[in-house]
């Protein structure tokens, strides 16, 4: 009597378990879309330098926050049907899924650091594709000027970036101007607002911080939503996995 009691409880956890991990991987599956997107068009600062694993990780995440959802639902049908051969089919099919995700949460968090641990790795990146005539060149260039003119910063660590060290763009442009353009603060007409006082450093007439701050920001809230969030969601599974596997014994 007790044991059937005990079996009544666990079936009850089950479905609601379940239906608690289809909500989390639809959550992770939208999560993941987002940082794939990447709203903030950061992506061509991590594809140059081959580190794009956190992008990677995004993609995985898509896969298992789908799959999750879709075998939830399963499994809640098998444990409502009692069939022993759904419930296997049902746990292998999730330590499958977890396994996937245990890489996405691995891979995103570890390179997350790499990426973005300091500014060095994107000053470097910085200095030698901005200006470069490449593809990558002109990704990098791209994206750069469009961070400075939005964010209204200035180089990595600031305008002093460009000064400092050897650069495409000093290489190109030597004698001309100390910094790109984009430093300059604009007009609403987009006009730079005073060239002359730019091209002199004042400070009210060119953007003084760096972008990195920025640049940091965006790439862990990325790493984040794929690595910590994907956590909580295998802290979870792995909670409701081993109420599986105490169900299907007790078949």
């Amino acid at each position: 009597m007790e044991d059937g009691k005990s079996t009544r409880v666990l079936k009850i956890i089950l479905i609601i378990g379940n239906a608690f991990t289809a909500i989390l991987g639809l959550a992770l599956f939208a999560v993941a879309i987002w940082v794939t997107v990447d709203s903030y068009g950061l992506y061509p600062l991590a594809g140059v330098t081959g580190k794009d694993d956190i992008f990677a990780g995004s993609w995985i995440a898509i896969f298992t926050g789908f799959s999750f959802f879709c075998v939830a639902v399963f499994g809640i049908f098998a444990v409502i049907w009692k069939h022993r051969s759904l419930m296997m089919t049902y746990l292998a099919l999730m330590l499958i899924i977890y396994i996937f995700e245990c890489a996405s949460v691995i891979t995103a968090a570890t390179h997350r650091d790499y990426l973005v641990g300091n500014s060095n790795l994107v000053k470097k990146q910085m200095l030698r594709y901005y200006a470069d005539n490449s593809d990558d060149g002109k990704q990098i260039t791209d994206t750069w000027n469009r961070v400075m003119q939005e964010v209204q910063c200035c180089g990595t660590d600031g305008p002093i970036d460009w000064i400092t060290y050897t650069s495409t763009f000093k290489q190109n442009f030597p004698n001309v101007f100390p910094w790109p353009l984009n430093c300059c603060r604009r007009q609403n007409n987009y006009e730079i607002a005073d060239q002359r006082s730019c091209k002199v450093g004042y400070v009210g007439s060119m953007f003084a911080k760096g972008c990195f701050g920025y640049i940091e920001s965006v790439f862990s809230n990325y790493t984040w939503a794929i690595s910590w969030y994907g956590f909580s969601v295998l802290i979870f599974v792995f909670f409701l996995l081993l109420c599986a596997m105490v169900y299907y014994l007790k078949l």
